[in-house]
């Protein structure tokens, strides 16, 4: 059976790497077809670059990018909103082209909490659902394509049964892991076989590893074993879109 086909939508350059590139790398090396949307950053900035760097790693096609601006860094985008301003009904047309035009058959993407309560996490987090549900629906943004329905979405989560190492890495820099309770979780995917592509997809993102309290600052400072302990396991929430295709397309 082939691999289904997945498009991953978060907020960052790196968020990718960090919470489903081994997920990607994975169905990429089965023959999938496995692309990235990411809401911010400009596309010709210098992290767009990197990012292209890192879905080449994990055998993803090239970058698609909404080009709003970071919460955070307003020049991450000139003359661009900063992603939580813009418009809703705008950011969820941008993101119903993408969807409708590579037709996944799985979305994953960041969970409620974005697992760090970054403010771009949470607000991708709603803009992807919102898009999701609507790039099925053929009366909703009509120009943005033909009606595509992906079969569920997942979303990337931690449980606090194998939070606790991640926490205290990021509690070391005064941040905060936010953890599901374990019943929420339905998929751990064992990525370990793919974890020198997700390392090596996170490195880079060669800005974010120069920057001292970032996770990939954090994470190479660590053993390698110390590392596939946190990266090795990948936690899905899933939400079925398509009730006609209930179970179908796990990860």
């Amino acid at each position: 059976m082939t691999a289904p086909s997945i498009l991953a939508v978060y907020a960052h350059p790196d968020d990718e790497s960090l919470a489903a590139g081994g997920v990607l790398a994975r169905h990429a090396a089965a023959g999938a077809r496995t692309g990235v949307v990411t809401t911010t950053w400009a596309a010709n900035s210098p992290r767009a670059a990197e990012l292209a760097d890192a879905l080449q790693a994990l055998g993803a096609e090239s970058p698609r990018m909404l080009g709003y601006a970071d919460f955070r860094v307003p020049a991450s985008a000139p003359g661009r909103p900063r992603f939580c301003d813009a418009p809703l009904d705008e950011a969820v047309e941008h993101l119903v082209r993408h969807v409708r035009s590579f037709r996944p058959d799985l979305i994953v993407s960041h969970d409620a909490y974005g697992s760090s309560g970054h403010p771009d996490h949470i607000h991708t987090h709603r803009v992807m659902l919102l898009a999701a549900h609507a790039a099925g629906l053929e009366d909703l943004y009509p120009q943005a394509g033909p009606a595509w329905q992906a079969a569920a979405v997942y979303l990337s989560a931690h449980p606090r049964s194998a939070g606790a190492a991640l926490a205290r890495l990021l509690a070391g820099v005064g941040k905060r892991l936010y953890t599901v309770p374990d019943e929420r979780i339905s998929a751990a995917v064992d990525v370990r076989p793919w974890l020198d592509r997700k390392w090596q997809a996170i490195e880079a993102h060669r800005s974010e590893v120069a920057r001292g309290r970032s996770l990939p600052a954090l994470l190479s400072t660590l053993s390698a074993a110390d590392r596939a302990a946190i990266l090795g396991t990948e936690y899905y929430i899933r939400h079925e879109l398509a009730p006609t295709r209930r179970g179908l397309h796990a990860l």
